[in-house]
């Protein structure tokens, strides 16, 4: 089903947003729906990174494009997304270098204080 212009326009700022996220950094759903004008929407940003297209769909904003894997939520852990997805984006995460722990009940978790980035607005602003 194809996106309404809004949810299209929706979806290409998480993307655009999640892009400028530097490599070896992760942010939380949260933050990249401040910095695109809809803090009240962490959800709706995962929901974008959940149903990223792949490369071969030929669209612009897809999961070789966005640094999905750099996105994860506040508490810095890597939120479950099905079998096995937690485990790929904590792997592509360490391709980086970022260090992921896993915790005692098998959650993955980065620190925030150390790879985290935060800043006020995006840098292409």
């Amino acid at each position: 089903m194809p996106q309404s212009e809004e949810a299209a326009a929706w979806s290409a700022a998480v993307c655009q947003a999640a892009q400028q996220i530097p490599y070896g950094k992760v942010t939380s759903y949260g933050h990249i729906a401040t910095l695109v004008g809809r803090p009240d929407c962490p959800r709706q940003v995962g929901t974008v990174m959940k149903h990223l297209p792949n490369p071969a769909s030929g669209q612009v904003f897809h999961s070789g494009t966005v640094p999905w894997q750099r996105v994860i939520n506040a508490k810095g852990e890597i939120s479950p997304r099905g079998p096995g997805g937690a485990s790929a984006q904590a792997d592509a995460l360490r391709a980086e270098g970022v260090v992921v722990e896993q915790g005692g009940l098998g959650q993955f978790i980065v620190s925030l204080r150390e790879y985290g980035w935060f800043p006020d607005e995006l840098p292409d602003e």
